[in-house]
């Protein structure tokens, strides 16, 4: 007899609480404080903001960091394009604050707060695990992104540049009231999720603790799939797949479409992330179109076995 999902769907699927809210303010209230109290950072322009799973709603408890960037609007980095320069769009960025710069003096800002110990720079983020503050996030410095286009509108987000290795652009949401009135990731969610009548949300939940459980169990195809590519691919199901009277219908569904949609290239080509800028399968991501379709394969499996 097949195994009833419905009880297990409809705890997975439940936004997150008071206490995980709670950790989100903590967070942001210590780093917010680690930089005010910075001698080299407190007069400089920053925007201190929650992003991820958990300023997306999207987090289930196998989700124990807290990603918070730090936008330094003091500088920017900028993407012209092909056959323009920088004097024909008056392009002039400010030299005397460098990426390099404010990232190393982020990170004396959190060692001057939490302590040594508690502290670790890592490639693109800073690491801070302090519990005195209920903190355990990740610190990421961004620069604005501003990406002019050819037809002469410019498209604003935020970058970051790793010790070591290209360029990293996100779009998380519009963090700055000079950027244009464009939905990026957060807004988009917010969107997808009021159109399917809170299911879309939901059903991200399921899959991402399914995905964990998976994992959990050793079962290889889950291995390679974070949490955010499952994110965008239930973002790309069409409205109609969240439709169903039931959790157990709503994910069934959406799996069949993804199953459908990634078993070849020229169904998901266009497929974007949440922000619904970048190519969700692109080759500079991290993860594989053949990735993507062995996991929902796997999940499927998984949920006939029961």
């Amino acid at each position: 007899m097949a195994r009833n999902w419905e009880p297990d769907y409809s705890r997975w699927a439940r936004p997150p609480n008071e206490t995980e809210d709670r950790r989100c303010e903590n967070a942001i209230k210590a780093i917010r404080k680690a930089i005010k109290q910075s001698d080299k950072l407190k007069n400089r322009s920053l925007t201190v903001f929650v992003q991820g799973s958990y300023r997306n709603r999207v987090n289930v408890r196998q989700d124990s960091d807290i990603d918070v960037g730090v936008l330094c609007n003091d500088s920017f980095f900028y993407e012209l394009p092909e056959g323009t320069t920088e004097e024909a769009l008056g392009i002039s960025v400010p030299a005397d604050y460098q990426y390099a710069q404010f990232k190393n003096e982020l990170v004396e800002a959190m060692v001057a707060y939490f302590g040594h110990e508690s502290v670790r720079r890592g490639n693109k983020a800073i690491d801070v695990r302090e519990n005195a503050h209920d903190v355990d996030a990740d610190v990421a410095p961004f620069f604005e992104h501003r990406h002019h286009l050819i037809d002469g509108k410019c498209r604003f987000g935020a970058a970051l540049s790793p010790d070591n290795g290209p360029l990293i652009l996100n779009y998380p949401e519009r963090l700055l009231d000079s950027w244009p009135q464009t939905p990026l990731h957060y807004e988009n969610g917010v969107w997808k999720n009021k159109k399917s009548h809170r299911s879309y949300k939901g059903v991200v939940r399921i899959l991402k603790t399914i995905r964990s459980k998976m994992d959990e169990a050793s079962i290889p195809a889950a291995n390679p799939i974070p949490g955010f590519l499952i994110e965008c691919m239930v973002w790309n199901a069409p409205i109609e797949c969240f439709r169903g009277k039931s959790w157990t219908a709503r994910v069934d569904s959406v799996i069949l479409y993804l199953r459908l949609c990634t078993k070849d290239e020229e169904q998901c080509m266009f497929w974007t992330e949440v922000n619904a800028i970048k190519r969700l399968f692109e080759s500079t991501q991290p993860w594989t179109r053949s990735q993507a379709h062995a996991f929902i394969n796997a999940v499927q499996d998984y949920i006939t076995a029961g």
